[in-house]
């Protein structure tokens, strides 16, 4: 079952908003989210936008910035400070912290386009809610989104929904859920358990998806859209839910979080994220899915990979290795 009453966190009010719909400090880390001194250890290249074809799918990454915070030991659960730290350079990473970058995919279909996950609001973080920027830059206007769809509701998938307030930044096109993710949230009887530092965005989501005439929800794994085919993939949250986007012989998994920064968890897949709600399933989860990756030959990417963050994966002992796209 989830285990949902040990999650711990220390966050600044500002990062406590916009990540989790809180207005002041939670416990969950030793320290507030620092930021980067100079550019993004995630995107070395200062890209803001990364495109490639799948078949007759053309995919756009879209960096929506990155946030570093200390290395501590309630970020991974089962791994100490000394390992992350020995991890985060065996990758060429400083060891001073962890970087935690975001990445939309938008991929167009059928001459449409479709958003997997929303980013973070404009303004929400010195170094994020880079996304209608860097979009612009990509060419892709605001007005050019036909669908979003989501993954899974934690707060820097799905604020980007939102704009002033409680009001709704994209109020006329249609929003995709998975039905498991959106009936465990928008139940106060389900989300009472969560601790404190969950409320907030519980409440949040209760007071605002139900009134929200625009949602489509799914269940299972459906075929959500033509060339796009719902993969569950639980653990980190509920009903998180990845996507499998394929064109002809060729596929592509948007994974969602289902391995974050890959430095850390693809190349560690026991590791227990504090972020998941039910660490074992979220690791039998993301060995699962990264097998599949790699036994179909299908490109992969995920919400913290980076840029670009696809590419693809092998196999490396018990480990497995990421290979960006060039």
């Amino acid at each position: 079952m989830y285990d949902i009453s040990r999650r711990r966190f220390v966050v600044g009010a500002t990062t406590a908003t916009s990540v989790f719909g809180l207005g002041k400090s939670i416990e969950f880390m030793p320290s507030a989210w620092a930021q980067a001194a100079a550019g993004d250890r995630q995107n070395p290249r200062g890209l803001t936008h990364y495109r490639f074809n799948l078949g007759d799918v053309e995919i756009t990454q879209i960096f929506d910035g990155e946030v570093l915070t200390p290395p501590n030991p309630n970020f991974i659960h089962n791994a100490t400070v000394d390992d992350t730290k020995a991890a985060l350079r065996a990758a060429n990473l400083p060891d001073d912290a962890i970087p935690s970058s975001y990445t939309v995919t938008i991929a167009k279909i059928g001459g449409k386009y479709v958003m997997f996950d929303s980013g973070n609001p404009p303004s929400s973080q010195p170094r994020t809610g880079r996304l209608l920027a860097n979009m612009k830059a990509a060419g892709i206007d605001k007005t050019d989104i036909s669908t979003i769809v989501i993954t899974h509701f934690h707060g820097d998938h799905i604020f980007g929904l939102y704009g002033e307030g409680n009001n709704q930044a994209w109020p006329n096109i249609e929003i995709v859920m998975p039905a498991a993710e959106y009936d465990f949230w928008t139940d106060p009887s389900k989300t009472a358990p969560l601790p404190e530092g969950r409320q907030g965005l519980a409440k949040r989501i209760q007071a605002t998806f139900p009134t929200w005439k625009n949602i489509r929800r799914f269940s299972g794994e459906a075929e959500v859209m033509p060339n796009v085919k719902a993969v569950s993939t639980p653990g980190h949250s509920f009903g998180h839910t990845s996507y499998l986007i394929a064109s002809g012989a060729q596929q592509y998994l948007v994974v969602g979080d289902v391995a974050h920064v890959t430095q850390l968890f693809v190349r560690n897949p026991g590791w227990h994220l504090s972020f998941d709600q039910d660490p074992k399933e979220a690791e039998a989860t993301r060995r699962k899915v990264l097998d599949r990756i790699i036994a179909d030959k299908m490109m992969a990417g995920g919400y913290h990979w980076g840029m670009p963050g696809c590419g693809t994966l092998a196999k490396d002992g018990n480990s497995y290795v990421f290979s960006p796209r060039a």
